[in-house]
This record gives C-alpha cells, structure tokens and sequence, in this order.
C-alpha cells in the first residue's frame, strides 16, 4: 500500500525551529519529485518546497527562502522540511505529496494528483 506520512509539528514561538519529516512506504522515493504544501483556515494551498529525488534539485515558495530547507534521505526513503526563524504567518497544515517525473518548480505550482500524505500541523506563536 503507497502511504506518505507526515510528522513533526506541534506549537512553537516565533523565531524557533521545526523539522518535518514525510516517510514513504510501500514506494521508493526515487525518480519521483516531493513536495510540502502548506494550508491555513481561509487560505488557498501553497506550494512550500519541493525536491526532485534524482538530482536534488529545489524550488522554494519566496514566503520561505532562506529560512526553510527541503532535503532527502533516499536509504531512509524520507523527505525533510527544516523550518527556521519561523514566524506566525507559517502556521498552517503541512501536507507531503508525490509526483513522478516533475520538476520541483512544476511540482510546487500544482495542488492536485499524485500521492498525499495526511497532514501535520505547525502552529507559531508570537
């Protein structure tokens, strides 16, 4: 069975740190590009980051460049989201999705197909 889930949210204050971690089974992530997609009540999905497993390659969302890094661990078969200088802005669901044979720029304007994991929430605080 193909699942992607997602973990590592919770509630922190503004300026602190989390790490999202999006585990895939039943599938290998290779040849597939990954993506973190955040949600916020009232407010339409975006693309955060994406990753293409098969040469690293990235796209970042400007809300969070030079604060958030995507990265892979093919032998764990998992993605990662470090999030940094978090503000209150960034609190949302954060979902992990797959896509095979996307670049990460496509894979990051595009909020529908693939494989999608359940969510896990980040809350920042002021």
């Amino acid at each position: 069975q193909l699942r992607l889930v997602e973990s590592g949210g919770g509630l922190v204050q503004s300026g602190g740190s989390l790490r999202l971690s999006c585990v895939a089974s039943g599938f290998t992530l290779d040849h597939y590009t990954i993506g973190w997609f955040r949600q916020a009540p009232g407010k339409a999905r975006e693309g955060v980051s994406c990753i293409r497993t098969s040469d690293a390659s990235t796209n970042y969302a400007d809300s969070v460049k030079g604060r958030f890094t995507i990265s892979r661990d093919i032998a764990k078969n998992t993605v990662y989201l470090q999030m940094n200088s978090l503000k209150v802005e960034d609190t949302a669901t954060y979902y992990c999705a797959v896509r095979p044979l996307q670049t990460p720029e496509t894979m990051c304007r595009q909020f529908r197909g693939g494989y999608w994991g359940q969510g896990t929430q980040v809350t920042v605080s002021s």
